[in-house]
């Protein structure tokens, strides 16, 4: 009896803690995949995208919720959504544009795209680690602008046009090389993950749902040898294996990957809700959701700021003792430390962004990631 009723406990708690519309299965690989970007900006490890891609997953995400949300009409979603993102971006362009104005940047025309970040943003050379990753946030506002034209071409057609996607990036390998410059970078990204946007869609609409594994498995596993092959054997046309540098390689295996992880999702159900189980795990997942982009602006900087304060660090007899300083996990958690100080200061400009009452910390249910 006691036995029993402690597990219907456990099952209420679980179900108290993932309310209606929302999947702690999807919390969990947000969480994940910024705990990796993070991760691969201090240890810069090569073989992290074949681990985890965390941009595909992320846009596969997106691109499930961008569907979800376009059962409302489409220019109130469009506004809703870039919206969500632009504060947050402002608040932390704000911090960085000064710094490089300081330093001697002397910015052109070009500086309008800090405030909507159609193109990259310019920059100067001493603050690149800061901006280089606003592409991300550029690929994301151009996905959703285009999601309802999109989602109406996939809906026609969804098995052709999402076999279909991964045709752009293999015609901007080896048909035409796109222009350098901010329209190329736009139109290789948006090549290189249109098959994850698209397979969020096909998540939501059922597609996944109702093709055999028969069908799905082999595919996914062609994307994912096809992706992995390519990085291999230009690994050195490119210096490396590292997919963030090669963007065939990381557009079949991100699609493999990513087909492989809503499939899961949508055919079998997979979850985490027995995550509500251990509840700082739980905790973190929603902070990290709520504050995703709070947490993917700033890590560079928290990065970036580690350095010189464990510099100090070899000051202090005792810290250089004790203290693995050299070490690159220190690093890591040092930089994860400055995060957590970034989420409390900077964090509330989600919410406003949100419209919600600005907070601290999120608690409750989790949030939703990104814009």
């Amino acid at each position: 009896m006691g036995t029993h009723r402690k597990g219907a406990v456990v099952t209420d708690r679980i179900r108290t803690a993932a309310p209606a519309g929302r999947d702690r299965y999807f919390d969990t690989l947000r969480a994940v995949a910024l705990v990796r970007v993070v991760a691969y900006h201090t240890f810069e490890w090569a073989w992290a995208g074949l681990v985890f891609p965390s941009m595909g997953v992320m846009f596969g995400l997106a691109g499930t919720l961008m569907a979800r949300s376009l059962r409302r009409p489409a220019p109130g979603v469009l506004a809703s959504r870039v919206r969500r993102l632009l504060p947050p971006f402002w608040f932390w362009g704000l911090f960085v544009t000064g710094a490089m104005l300081v330093h001697g940047w002397m910015p052109g025309w070009q500086i309008v795209f800090w405030v909507v970040p159609l193109g990259d943003p310019p920059g100067s050379a001493w603050g690149e680690q800061a901006w280089e990753i606003v592409w991300y946030l550029r690929t994301y506002l151009w996905f959703v602008l285009l999601s309802p034209p999109l989602l109406r071409l996939f809906r026609r057609a969804p098995v052709p046009v999402l076999l279909a996607s991964l045709v752009p990036v293999v015609a901007l390998t080896y048909a035409w090389r796109p222009p350098d410059g901010r329209f190329g970078s736009a139109l290789t990204d948006l090549a290189t993950f249109l098959c994850c946007w698209l397979l969020g869609f096909a998540h939501h609409d059922g597609v996944l749902a109702r093709l055999k594994p028969a069908a799905v498995l082999p595919l996914a596993s062609a994307a994912l040898a096809c992706g992995a092959w390519y990085a291999l054997a230009h690994r050195a046309e490119y210096g490396t294996y590292d997919l963030d540098e090669n963007p065939l390689a990381q557009a079949f295996w991100s699609a493999g990957f990513v087909t492989l992880l809503l499939y899961a999702k949508a055919r079998l159900g997979t979850g985490f809700a027995a995550l509500a189980r251990h509840r700082r795990l739980d905790r973190l997942v929603t902070v990290l959701n709520a504050r995703a982009v709070t947490v993917y602006l700033w890590h560079e900087i928290a990065l970036i700021l580690a350095v010189p304060l464990i510099d100090r660090c070899w000051d202090v007899p005792a810290f250089e003792a004790y203290l693995p300083l050299e070490s690159q996990w220190f690093l890591f958690g040092v930089g994860w430390l400055l995060i957590a100080v970034f989420v409390l200061l900077c964090g509330w400009v989600e919410d406003v962004a949100a419209r919600r009452a600005p907070r601290l910390l999120p608690g409750g249910r989790p949030a939703t990631m990104g814009p």
